[in-house]
Order: C-alpha cells, then structure tokens, then sequence
C-alpha cells in the first residue's frame, strides 16, 4: 500500500496568509528532514569525504551545500545582513555541476567534520523558519516576493535530494547500509514484450507565465513554447533492463556504429560494456539498487546516461530498418496529453512511481498505467533527443542567473518524467531539468518511431564581446535617452524617400543587420551586406529563428542574459523581405544593382579605400534613387591608409573635411539633398562604460 504522500510544492496562490506561511514551513521542515534521512543510508563516516565518483565533490560538499545555499541567496536578497558561517558559505557554495567525463578534478579540499555541518544546518533551519514566520507575505507568490527565495532554496534542496541519492548510489558498498525509511520495490517478474503505439498528430503548448503561474518554477520553465507535432509511434513500456539485454548480448558496446562520436569517445574512455548498475557475479547479473545489489529485476526500466540509450536506439534502427530514434521533449509533452495526466494531487498517491509515494527504487515497467502507456511520468527519467534551450521571453531570476545559462551549451540534454524519488517541483509537467550526456540520474527511456528528424532548437548565448555589443546597439535597450541608430538611420532614409519608388534598398555595411529589417518596413526588398560573416551571422538568426541572444558584460565578469525577438522588435512580417550576404563594399559583385536606396551607414572610414567605392556606387542606385551616408569620419591607419582618406587633412594649407570630399566624388552624379545633420549614436560596454558619438549623415539623390 502507498505510504502517506510527502508534501507537494505548495501552490502560489491561497486565500489566507497565515494557512499559506505554514504550508511553506511545513514544506520547508519536510524537505530538510528528508534530505537529511537520506545521509542515514551512509555506513560510516568516512562514506562522506570518499568520493563516489572522480567527476563530482564527495557527499559532505552536498551534505553542506544545499544549507549555504540559503545562506547565500538571502544575503543577496537582502533578507538577511549577517552570515552564519563564512568560511562554509564560501567552501559549500560551487562546484556542483559534473565536468567533462575526462576532466577530472583532483583539487584536495580541508572539509569540515560531519557534526560541524549536522550543526550547521540546524542553525540554517532554525534561521530560515523565523524568517517564514516574520517576512512579509503577499498572496499570490511572485518572483519579487520575499518568500520566493525561501522557496527557491526548498526546490534546491529537493534536486540534490535526488542528485545525492545517485551518488550514493554510485558509492562502494562498503559505505552504505540499507535504511527502513529507504526500502526498495520487492515487485518483479518477466518483463512485458514493448510494443509501439501510434500517437496522433497534435499541438503542444508550454512554458510559464510570470503573473499566472501557480507554482514555484526554474528560469527556464518561463517563456512560451508552441509547437505542431506530427504522428508518431512510441514504446508502450520504458525500456527494461530485459530489452536493454538483448542489445548487450548483440555486442552493442563493442560496436562502434551504433554509437554517436560523442558516446563513442565516452565508451572508449569509460570502458563501459554494460549499463553502469549492472552487476555481474559468476553466470548471473545482478543490479545496484541505492543500498544493495539485488537479483537483477528484469522488468524495471533500464539505468543509463544518453549516449548508451542513444546506441540502443540506434542499433534498433539499423536492425528493424526503422527510423527508431529518442523522443524531442515536445514529442513527450505530446504523450503527456495524450495519456491524460495531471500534476500529482497534494491529497493522495502520484499516479506513477514518483515523488517517493510507493518505493526507494524503480519498480515494474508495467506498474503504473497511464492512458495507452506506461511511465510517461514517474519510475526514471527519460533522455530526449533535445539539448536545453530557452523559450522565448526567457529571463534570468536576479538571484540565481547561473541556475540554467550555463547549460545553453549544446552538452546538457534534457530529461523528462521525474523518477521515483522526484519530489516538489521536478515533478510538474513544466519542469525542465536538463543533464551533461554521459550523466547518470536515475534516468532510462522509451523510444518513437517516426520520419521526422528531431528538431533542435538553438541555445548558445553570443559571448564574443564585440559581437554582443554590437548585438545590443542593433537590437537592445535604449541609453541615456539615445535613440536607436540604426533604426534612426532607417527613418530618416524612409522619410527622404517621400513618393520615390521603394522596390529594393541595400544596407551598405548592415552589421547586425537592423537597419535592413527596418528599411524592409518600407521597401519590397532589402539586401544586406557586410564584410563580417560574424555580424551578419546575427541578422541571419533573426531572419530564420526569430530570436538573438547574448551576453553582455556587467562588470568584470559579471554579465547579464539578453534575448531580443522579431516579434518583440515588431519586425516579424518583414524577414521575408530581406536577404543577408558577405561582401567588399569596394568590390561588390555586379548582381547588386538596380537599388533604389543604398544605406550607408559608419562605413566609409572603415573602408581600405573608400574612393572605389564612392566613385562606382552610382552604377547601383537607380536614376532618381537615394544615398544615405552616416559616418564618425574616425580615419584611423588601420583601416585606411593616409592616401586613401577621402577627407579629415590640410589640402593646399586649408581645412579639407570629408563632407569636402564627398561633394567632390559624388557630385558628378549626386546632388545633396539634405543634411548634414549630427545624428547621436551611444555603444555599451560596460554597465559603466559607454561610447557616446556623433554620426554625419548626408542624404543625396542620383541626377546623372
């Protein structure tokens, strides 16, 4: 019989403050007593400083670690003023997240004794519950509430809740000992024979909203995501370690095409030849429980990091000549939906093996039924095809802005379902927790069949720093009441067009490329060029993905996430307009032609000898059509040798400025039309360091 459910992540919302802040702390005090429980399985104390495994801290840094966390949040919450133990907060604070399977990491740390952080945390406990009961409480919980980093801290504790127990896990034997309160399932028979069944085509709908939401959520859980899924198959059952044994017995480690380079490196490395829990004694394989090695349990869901469920699906593609592959998170919202589940009630059992409502273990893949299927939620994780990305409107929580971002790397694949011992909110449908390839969680998978490739979205953060800031003077915030100036530009060429024809313009030197969207406002097409494939690397994301995203630096190296959008900029109906090209604005290739505006924006004084270009350009704007002009007129050598500057120098002892020299070029087939005006344009660097510059810009009409 199920025991009696552990306290669920309380809702947001509640009609009486006082019934809310007891629930919190009642949350709070479940959570550290479990946590806590969880290091009785520990045989002795020297389990603490030994590592389970050389890529990750031994389990006293997680013993402390998820107590400083507190600590350190409400200091910078500015909840509390004084720390409790600096040297611990500072020590137990980072070093969480598993390297690189061959970075090991062979730092020596002075860990304090056991009873020294069993101390510790009772001071965290006793702190954090006067603060529930004395910190202002307004109803709904938002992001900005003082109770959102208490809750932040109790979600934290619940991760490494389960994070600890595959470390112990991992542990030698000598260092556990089962624990009454930590029981395994007993249930096991033959495994079911899998079989596939076809979901239908549909939508999905997920993300979180700031003002809506109902309960605690991770950065990246907020943002919308929407997507059309097309029919596909799924295994009815996870994978068992029955199934799984068929692919070890057909050599599947030893060969090496069924392996993805990246898994294959890892296998090669790791000398693995079977799933990490497997035992083997004598004829017989056994399984590594939390505690104990039993007889292996043939129809519990099979153990493994992505690389080994990716072969598995691999060598079933290539023997069934199916296309087998992993689901797309997508892909298992969709089976979410279609198995009809819900979140976990607070006042009775999960419909599935989770949030330690039946057993300390997996259990039968044929236990918990769900719709058609089984364990699309609960019994282990299950990898996706999907490495993490952010939905868009993606925003950094100001509290823990490293929670997520440093995942957005393409090596953190996402997991879906929760396993038996998830708890709070890793066991909401909008949970998304996402783990290095070669992790082991308590995770295993089930795998589709369908011909459409898996769709992966992009999630790497532009770093380069030139890069980001130019990405935030096209695309960002406005500074020191400074408008825009590449859209400035756009508006004032729009504006000197008046009834003039607007079929194809160029943006000359487009660089990130906004003035090509906003001139695309006006103009039929429009055609961007730069001699950086790197910059207008960003217009092309924009254009195809409809979202840029870079970093930019605070102060040392400190720096903020930024996410700009089409459809934020409210230029999404235009980027079927424009078309971006690298090329030499002094040898442009002749198919630019026939334009009947050329923007050119702080270009001429970065050119290696502007007069070729400035002498031709005519021959590509059609009769009557506009040159806009803008420039710094900064002629420096490195850019341009002295002979080739077109103005900035004494010409027979007088004065002789650019806007000389470009009335002596482009008046033989130009008239000026307007200008010159002082157009004012601000570049950030820093939160305290910033540009500020003025741009010439002259408007000219071709009359010859």
């Amino acid at each position: 019989m199920p025991k009696q459910p552990i306290q669920r992540t309380p809702l947001l919302s509640g009609e009486d403050v006082d019934t809310k802040r007891e629930e919190i702390r009642a949350y709070f005090h479940a959570t550290l007593d479990c946590y806590e429980q969880l290091f009785k399985t520990l045989r002795n104390t020297q389990a603490y400083y030994k590592k389970s495994i050389s890529l990750r801290h031994p389990l006293i840094f997680y013993y402390g670690h998820t107590a400083t966390f507190y600590v350190n949040k409400l200091m910078l919450a500015g909840l509390i003023t004084e720390r409790i133990n600096p040297k611990f907060e500072s020590m137990f604070a980072v070093g969480v997240d598993e390297m690189s399977w061959d970075d090991l990491d062979n730092t020596h740390y002075d860990w304090p004794a056991v009873e020294e952080v069993t101390e510790y945390r009772r001071k965290i406990r006793e702190m954090v519950d006067r603060l529930i009961s004395d910190l202002p409480l307004i109803l709904p919980v938002s992001w900005e509430s003082p109770f959102w980093p208490v809750l932040m801290g109790i979600e934290h504790e619940q991760i490494h809740l389960e994070t600890s127990s595959v470390l112990i896990r991992q542990h030698a034997m000598d260092y556990v000992q089962p624990h009454p309160q930590w029981r395994p399932c007993q249930k096991t028979g033959a495994a079911p024979a899998n079989a596939l069944i076809l979901v239908p085509a549909g939508a999905i709908k997920i993300g979180n909203n700031k003002s809506t939401h109902t309960h605690y959520g991770w950065d990246n859980e907020y943002g919308q995501h929407s997507a059309d899924i097309a029919a596909f198959q799924a295994s009815k059952y996870l994978v068992s370690n029955q199934e799984y044994l068929s692919f070890v017995e057909a050599k599947g480690y030893q060969t090496d095409n069924y392996w993805e380079e990246e898994g294959l490196s890892w296998r090669n490395f790791s000398k693995a030849a079977h799933p990490a829990f497997w035992v083997k004694k004598g004829d017989g394989w056994f399984m590594r429980t939390m505690t104990d090695e039993i007889p292996m349990p043939w129809d519990w869901p099979v153990d493994v990091n992505y690389h080994e469920a990716k072969a598995f699906c691999n060598w079933k593609a290539q023997t069934t000549g199916q296309p087998v592959r992993l689901p797309t998170e997508d892909e298992w919202y969709r089976l979410y939906d279609v198995a009809g589940l819900s979140e976990v009630p607070h006042d009775k059992p999960a419909a599935g093996n989770l949030h330690l409502d039946y057993y300390a273990s997996s259990c039968p893949v044929n236990e918990f039924q769900q719709g058609e299927f089984y364990d699309i939620a609960g019994n282990v994780w299950q990898w996706t095809e999907t490495p993490t990305y952010p939905f868009e409107g993606f925003d950094v929580h100001p509290l823990y802005d490293d929670f997520t971002t440093p995942t957005f790397d393409n090596q953190h694949n996402l997991i879906k379902g929760g396993s038996w011992i998830s708890c709070g909110n890793e066991t909401l449908r909008s949970s998304r927790y996402a783990f290095r390839r070669h992790f082991f969680q308590h995770a295993g998978f089930r795998y589709v069949v369908s011909d459409a490739p898996a769709v992966v979205q992009t999630s790497n953060y532009e770093t380069d720093k030139l890069l980001s800031e130019y990405a935030e003077f096209h695309y960002g915030d406005t500074y020191f009441d400074v408008p825009n100036f590449p859209k400035t530009l756009a508006e004032i060429a729009i504006a000197a067009m008046g009834g003039r024809p607007a079929h194809k313009a160029l943006d000359l030197g487009c660089a990130s490329g906004r003035s090509t969207f906003e001139l695309a406002r006006h103009f039929d097409h429009v055609t961007g060029i730069d001699f950086s494939a790197r910059f207008i690397g960003q217009g092309v994301q924009l254009a195809q993905q409809g979202v840029l995203r870079y970093t930019l630096i605070d102060e040392g190296d400190l720096v903020f996430y930024k996410e700009r959008t089409l459809n934020g900029l409210e230029l999404e109906h235009v980027k079927n307009k424009v078309a971006f090209y690298q090329g030499d604005a002094c040898n442009l290739k002749p198919i630019h032609t026939d334009y009947d505006l050329i923007l050119a924006a702080n270009l001429i004084d970065r050119l290696y000898e502007p007069a070729k270009l400035l002498n031709t350009i005519h021959t590509r704007i059609n009769m009557g059509g506009l040159l806009l002009m803008a420039s710094p007129y900064t002629w420096l050598t490195e850019h341009t040798k002295k002979e080739h500057w077109i103005g900035g120098y004494k010409r027979d002892g007088e004065n002789f400025t650019t806007l000389d020299g470009l009335k002596a070029i482009l008046g033989k087939h130009f008239k000026l039309i307007q200008g010159p005006q002082s157009v004012p344009f601000v570049i950030r660097e820093t939160s305290h360091k910033h540009q500020h510059t003025l741009s010439e810009v002259t408007v000219w009409e071709r009359v010859l």
